[in-house]
């Protein structure tokens, strides 16, 4: 069995990653992956307004 990295857990929560077809998957674990998926793509664009609102706005501001 291949231990899974963050990383490469991370890239299949994107997308941009294929999972293993090989890998074992209960209706239960489909739920936990999808809410993590949610809050993940969740938080990055809480982290991009945040960035948008520090760095970006202020120089046009000027």
């Amino acid at each position: 069995m291949e231990r899974k990295t963050i990383w490469r857990q991370l890239l299949e929560y994107l997308y941009i990653k294929k999972r293993d077809p090989n890998e074992q998957r209960s209706q239960f674990v489909k739920y936990m992956h999808g809410m993590n998926r949610i809050s993940l793509i969740m938080f990055l664009v809480a982290l991009l307004i945040i960035i948008f609102k520090l760095l970006i706005l202020p120089i046009f501001r000027k």
